[in-house]
């Protein structure tokens, strides 16, 4: 099983190559555009991957994690660099899943801090158009899609991490009011997280007909900016335990 983790920053990737191989190898691979993937071969074999199974790292997932940058252009174009190039190059062995990962801020009431979330829908918040009667949506405007349903194994990810199973927004600007958080729960009373990736990192995904998932771990609520009441370290640290979870699964998915 090969599996793409899309990340904003390198923070993020960090954490993730952290739970999924902990003083594991880890290679580093150009690809076109210049970004570099970090592979984690064998993820979830042999107790490096904290799973305790003694397997031979053949056994596991191939993870390849990549920084695509921050925001649904940056991400919906370094996953699809990186999707058409695993498609067309020696042997085209392509990805079996996207997941687009990182940390995010939390719906009060819904995901506190250094929670885990995984979408079970990944909403485009701001996709669309402002109206005197409130937002329409793409789907509303007959110009294409604002919402991408996970693949099936979104719910055993959540039930394996323990985490929420909801929607997570993507946004491209960061929530900074009380207004702003009340309106997007309005429009989306089951939403539990916003980020700023995953639909565009599920866009490519979809285009390449590959199933897609988002994690992301809490690191502030979803409302005034408040910086000091921030929790980056910690989320970073969830993320970082939320892959190890994760490891065990995509080794029953690789076998």
């Amino acid at each position: 099983m090969r599996v793409l983790v899309v990340t904003a920053v390198r923070a993020e990737a960090d954490s993730v190559i952290a739970g999924l191989s902990p003083g594991g190898p880890v290679t580093t691979h150009r690809v076109p555009g210049g970004d570099t993937l970090l592979r984690c071969a064998g993820a979830g074999a042999g107790t490096g991957a904290g799973t305790g199974t003694g397997r031979s790292a053949e056994t596991g997932a191939t993870v390849d994690v990549l920084a695509g940058g921050a925001g649904p252009a940056a991400a919906a174009a370094a996953a699809a660099t990186v999707l058409t190039a695993a498609a067309t190059g020696p042997g085209a062995p392509g990805y079996d899943l996207v997941v687009s990962a990182g940390i995010g801020g939390g719906f009060a009431g819904a995901a506190p801090l250094g929670s885990i979330v995984v979408a079970d829908a990944i909403v485009a918040a701001d996709l669309g158009a402002q109206t005197p009667d409130g937002h329409l949506t793409l789907e509303e405007l007959g110009f294409g899609r604002s919402a991408h349903r996970p693949a099936a194994l979104s719910k055993r990810i959540a039930e394996s991490l323990d985490a929420v199973h909801a929607p997570v927004l993507t946004v491209s600007t960061v929530t900074g009011t009380a207004g702003r958080a009340a309106e997007l729960t309005a429009r989306h009373p089951r939403a539990a997280a916003e980020a700023m990736e995953g639909f565009g990192v599920a866009e490519a995904a979809v285009r390449h007909g590959v199933p897609v998932a988002e994690i992301r771990a809490v690191s502030n609520a979803v409302g005034p900016r408040d910086r000091a009441s921030w929790r980056i370290g910690e989320a970073l640290e969830a993320l970082r335990e939320a892959f190890r979870l994760l490891s065990p699964v995509l080794e029953e998915e690789a076998r």
